[in-house]
């Protein structure tokens, strides 16, 4: 029972030729058991029914030689192969007439010598021809089937692997704009001869380039990860803009193990930072939220800024990161199954909503 059951837990046709000779021996077999029982009601003779495994037989050793043949023809040119597919089935189908013809005067007649009957020609060979033709596009129909399959599959892969590519450039567009930022908050700080800010700075620095390495780049992470990521850059910033950068995060514990692309909210934190604390001098204060609504989490990223406005553009970043990257980072991993939603409202702020599906369980991307 046990072999059975592994047997069609996988893909029927994962091995061929596994797959093949199971329905080379089920067809056969059913052929056998319906010529049995139509020749038994007709003739019920022991002699009769052995006459029809005979001719079974013969049928079942014709179609292994044909299907050797008809994969021999696939390296023929299209029309040659379309000429040898259907000379043998002529061939075979006369030949197995001839042989059934033979075996009907051994076995349903009680002639003392078998003798080939022409006259049972016409009649066999409609028979024969109907059987191996049948036969002919069954073999030719699933072996097209196979192939669209395999190129689907090809097709798939290929389109995984470019999603998993795209997904690693939109991801790793970040890093080089957090770092120019960074690492030329640090230099000031040395030139201003902070030096123990600036090594708290590096150390800070050393801590989030270590999270962002240590994940895939297609990788999705929970959303507590990714709040504690925030939380470690905003962290960074903070030494930059000490009490004008405040924060608050809002996160229902019920979506803490909801899963997302790693590092997707981070640049709507530093767009924040760039277009509502730096521009004020009394700066302005980031809030992160998360919250579940039925089967769907709703992100948010608002800060106090001035909002947008013709001269605060907020659609990129200088490197030309920002919501344009969330938008094909978002599309990627969840095709049109996401919402993103931005508001603003001039002198009071501006926020970004993200809607996405409720899922505690990575995401399976074969190489996405």
């Amino acid at each position: 029972m046990a072999a059975v059951s592994s047997l069609f837990s996988r893909p029927f046709f994962e091995e061929k030729t596994r797959a093949f000779w199971i329905l080379q021996a089920a067809g056969w077999s059913g052929y056998l058991l319906l010529r049995t029982v139509s020749t038994v009601f007709n003739a019920p003779s022991a002699k009769v029914v052995l006459g029809v495994i005979v001719e079974s037989i013969v049928g079942y050793c014709l179609t292994l030689l044909m299907s050797v043949l008809y994969g021999s023809y696939r390296k023929l040119p299209r029309l040659w192969a379309i000429v040898c597919t259907l000379l043998t089935l002529v061939v075979a189908t006369l030949l197995y007439a001839v042989i059934e013809a033979y075996t009907f005067s051994l076995f349903r007649t009680n002639a003392p010598v078998a003798v080939l009957d022409l006259s049972l020609l016409p009649a066999l060979l409609f028979l024969t021809s109907t059987v191996l033709a049948g036969w002919s596009a069954l073999y030719f129909g699933i072996n097209f089937y196979l192939i669209v399959e395999q190129q689907s599959r090809t097709m798939q892969a290929l389109e995984n692997q470019a999603s998993s590519a795209q997904l690693a450039m939109l991801r790793y567009q970040l890093n080089p704009h957090f770092l120019f930022n960074t690492l030329n908050s640090i230099s000031t700080l040395v030139l201003l001869k902070h030096t123990e800010r600036a090594n708290i700075m590096l150390s800070r620095l050393s801590s989030f380039l270590r999270y962002t390495l240590a994940n895939e780049p297609t990788a999705h992470v929970t959303l507590a990860q990714e709040v504690e990521t925030l939380k470690l850059y905003l962290d960074i910033e903070k030494m930059r803009f000490e009490e004008r950068l405040q924060t608050r995060f809002d996160i229902d514990p019920r979506v803490a193990n909801a899963r997302l692309p790693s590092l997707l909210l981070q640049p709507l934190v530093e767009n924040a930072i760039k277009y509502a604390v730096t521009p004020k001098e009394e700066g302005a204060e980031i809030s992160v939220t998360a919250r579940l609504a039925g089967e769907r989490v709703q992100i948010g990223v608002s800060d106090t800024g001035p909002g947008l406005n013709e001269a605060s553009r907020r659609p990129t970043l200088s490197t030309g990161v920002g919501l344009a990257n969330i938008r094909e980072r978002l599309a990627q991993a969840y095709g049109e199954d996401h919402r993103l939603d931005t508001r603003s409202i001039p002198g009071s702020g501006f926020s970004v909503e993200i809607e996405i599906p409720f899922q505690v369980e990575e995401r399976t991307r074969e190489a996405a």
